[in-house]
């Protein structure tokens, strides 16, 4: 049985990998953070006490802020596969931590090879790198596109991808990024904008709220489908030599087009409830991402499932269902759902 570490398993990308490596027959170890709330509600449908006989994933508190624990953590696990995702991952967030984002998301990266280096283990390593380290190069944008990154976060992850590039050279470690272009589902997080959306907008719908802020409008992103993403991530460790590849899915729209799909799809004309806050905005934006994944086809087989409609649908219809619980508890006279 194959063992795989997963930083970042609590996450939207973590909770469909560990899905993945568990139909496959994986034994899954996962690291997370310490806080006084359970954040584990993307995967508690898939833990099971370690008492169970049949328990395959294993939960770790730790922080990839700290170097010795990450070292003794897989010195003790020794997986076959380490799918390094955890990051602070929010790109307008990065402006307000920069140091932090540094931390975690760039030195974090590092204290992970560091570990891989020291402990001598032959383990497969995944770095979860991100389409926003293009930032202002011209679209569309592929393994040999110049980084030019606009936030702290995207540096970040530019640091990181090339530590991963270093170590496989310099020490022959098997290290591949996964540059993935924006990836969405159900379980993103609701301060990401495509969540954000479609969450305002069925409340909006079932009258629990009235208007949805927002910043940018004409950004525009090549959006797919997180559980397409997270299998070429699974791909890319199955191969026989460490490379580099871009995950896309090679179209790429705005965000007032996914504003306008997702409320005409409820009913609703957006214009009457979106308002721009200009906090939203972040200092230096990134216009167009828009990927070229024929690497990954050719060399790894991957292409999307999902269409973007098709995403769209899935978001709508989940974020619908928890707007409906919503208002059975306001109705009930639930104080907290008062509309805003």
């Amino acid at each position: 049985m194959k063992k795989a570490f997963i930083t970042g398993i609590t996450g939207q990308d973590g909770s469909y990998l560990a899905e993945l490596l568990l139909c496959k027959g994986y034994e899954v170890h996962g690291l997370i953070r310490r806080a006084s709330t359970f954040n584990t509600d993307r995967i508690d449908h898939l833990y099971r006490d370690y008492h169970d006989p049949n328990a395959r994933i294993y939960l770790y508190y730790g922080d990839l802020s700290v170097s010795g624990q990450l070292t003794d953590l897989l010195h003790a696990i020794r997986p076959d596969e380490i799918y390094h995702l955890g990051a602070q991952s929010h790109v307008r967030v990065s402006f307000d931590m920069p140091e932090y984002t540094g931390d975690v998301t760039g030195l974090g990266t590092l204290r992970l090879l560091e570990a891989i280096r020291k402990t001598g283990m032959k383990t497969k390593f995944y770095q979860a790198s991100s389409s926003e380290m293009f930032g202002a190069a011209p679209p569309p944008q592929n393994e040999i596109t110049p980084f030019q990154p606009q936030s702290p976060y995207a540096a970040a992850k530019v640091y990181a991808y090339h530590m991963v590039k270093n170590y496989r050279d310099a020490y022959k470690i098997f290290a591949c990024n996964g540059i993935l272009f924006n990836h969405e589902s159900p379980r993103r997080g609701e301060t990401f904008v495509t969540r954000k959306i479609t969450r305002a907008a069925t409340q909006i719908k079932l009258g629990l709220k009235n208007t949805l802020f927002l910043g940018n409008m004409e950004a525009k992103r090549d959006w797919g489908f997180a559980a397409d993403f997270v299998e070429a991530m699974w791909l890319m460790m199955q191969q026989d030599e460490p490379d580099d590849y871009v995950i896309a899915t090679g179209e790429t729209h705005s965000v007032r087009e996914f504003v306008e799909i997702v409320f005409g799809k409820l009913g609703l004309d957006y214009k009457r409830h979106v308002s721009i806050d200009p906090k939203y905005f972040r200092p230096t934006e990134v216009d167009i991402l828009l990927g070229d994944a024929t690497k990954a086809k050719k060399k790894l087989g991957w292409t999307p499932k999902v269409t973007f409609e098709q995403l769209i649908d899935m978001m709508i219809e989940a974020d619908m269902e928890m707007a409906k619980k919503e208002k059975t508890l306001k109705d009930a006279g639930y104080r907290n759902c008062e509309v805003r």
